[in-house]
């Protein structure tokens, strides 16, 4: 298979990815971010790196946040939020960090591939599926020809970007060129 193959084949998984996605789950989504100024991110691995990619997208736009793992994080409580990445849905350490925001009073948002783990159903106050074959997933979703949890990682980074578009246009005051003044002006 050439290069254009494996192109298309990943072309036609994140076309079913993205007319499988729950548009009222991407909804609720998208407005719990809305509301919250101080926002905490978690995910592990490439969920991780695609879950940092949107933290930095949030502060461009305005955001107070935090990336769990840094030394800086404040302590997290009552009128946060906190988005956790578990393509699995049972990555043990981060439903730890979980039941510890939810115990100070966070709002804990689960994203996943598998909305059956242990975290989406004991501990998050809303989950969204984002229906993409993930490494060790149990969940029915869109399969993939790609290795592990490709499909689910490619898909975290597109539909992040997606929220994000979606809050700039709905959002009165924000645009793509104020979001570009709060980039990083030191490299």
């Amino acid at each position: 298979m050439d290069y254009r193959e494996y192109g298309a084949k990943i072309l036609e998984e994140h076309r079913l990815v993205m007319e499988a996605l729950d548009q009222e789950g991407l909804r609720r989504f998208i407005e719990t971010v809305k509301k919250y100024d101080r926002i905490f991110c978690i995910g592990v691995g490439r969920e991780g790196m695609e879950t940092r990619a949107f933290a930095m997208r949030l502060m461009h736009m305005g955001k107070e946040v935090h990336w769990i793992w840094d030394d800086t994080t404040p302590h997290i409580g009552e009128g946060d939020l906190l988005i956790a990445t578990l393509g699995d849905g049972r990555i043990g350490h981060i439903d730890y960090v979980c039941r510890r925001a939810k115990e100070a009073g966070a709002f804990i948002y689960v994203v996943t591939g598998s909305p059956s783990g242990e975290t989406a159903k004991n501990v998050a106050d809303d989950v969204f599926f984002i229906p993409a074959a993930v490494y060790r997933g149990t969940d029915p979703v869109v399969a993939s020809f790609q290795p592990m949890g490709n499909l689910f990682e490619q898909s975290l980074l597109i539909t992040f970007d997606i929220a994000v578009m979606m809050i700039v246009d709905e959002t009165e005051g924000l645009s793509f060129e104020k979001m570009s003044a709060r980039h990083r002006n030191i490299e």
